[in-house]
Formats: structure tokens, sequence, C-alpha cells
């Protein structure tokens, strides 16, 4: 019998296609889960409303599901509340990092007191220096910006903050 836990935890392990660093809970687009028997849905919110991997994660979902038991598996898109880069999860931060790419900054009240005229540099995932520069605003996919950094040299990916 296919319970809640057990999608939960089929679908702890399905990668982001587009950062298979992460899992669709690292990333936190994962919404919700509800069984009814043999019936599973499955919600989803993704990074932005124009992603061109959702095919694929909604065939990632349906095939773990179908794996733990899951009979009828509906993937459910919601677009409100917006994703949003807060939705990362620590631990998704932390393997972003170690991936090279520079994770966005969590959103908090400190963060809007930033004086005008500046904004976050990210640190470089390799020698954590925060002296970088943006050299383009797009990289490998529309979430991500190419910096470098001004210390070691190496260009990095950024994802963006929103």
């Amino acid at each position: 019998m296919v319970t809640e836990a057990r999608v939960r935890e089929a679908l702890s392990a399905v990668a982001d296609p587009e950062m298979p660093v992460l899992t669709l809970t690292d990333l936190g687009i994962l919404r919700d889960v509800s069984v009814d028997g043999a019936t599973v849905t499955v919600t989803i919110t993704p990074t932005y409303s124009g992603c061109p991997a959702m095919q694929e994660i909604t065939q990632d979902i349906t095939r773990a599901v179908l794996a733990c038991g899951g009979e009828h598996v509906f993937v459910r898109t919601i677009l409100s509340p917006a994703w949003t880069t807060d939705w990362i999860s620590e631990e998704g931060r932390r393997k972003l990092e170690a991936y090279g790419i520079a994770p966005p900054p969590p959103r908090t009240a400190s963060a809007v007191l930033v004086p005008l005229g500046r904004r976050h540099l990210p640190a470089c995932p390799r020698c954590a220096s925060t002296d970088s520069e943006e050299l383009s605003r797009f990289s490998s996919t529309a979430c991500r910006a190419m910096w470098r950094c001004r210390s070691c040299r190496e260009p990095f990916d950024h994802l963006k903050a929103h």
C-alpha cells in the first residue's frame, strides 16, 4: 500500500534535471503530496512559469511514485504563490556551493536594509571571496548568471534570487 511517507521518501531522491546535485525537495518546488487509495497527487511549483524542465520533472515524479506503489499519478502545477529562492533548503544551498554554483542569499529583514546602490556580491564557491563581478546576466540556464571571482579569477554560476 502506498503512503504519503513512502511517496515523499521516493520523491526526496528525484533530482532537478538542470541542477542534478539538487533534489526537488532541496529546491523547494515540491509543495504537497496527497494519497487517496492507489491515487497519488503531487503538487509542485516551478522555479518560474516558463521552466523548460517541467515536462521532465513531471515524468521523473511519475516514475518515482509508480515505483513506490502508486497506481495513478497526477502532477499538479501551481503558480501561486510564486516559487522563491527562499524555498531552497539549507542542505540545497550547501550542495549548490559544493557543486560550484553560488547560492543566492536568503532574504531576511537585514537584506532589505542594504544601502541604496549596493547589492549582494556572491561568494566564490571555490575560494569564498566576495570580490566578484557579474560577467553576464545569463548563463547555462535562465535562472543563473555568470560571475567571475577577482581573487582566484575563476568563473562561476550564481543562482539568481527571486
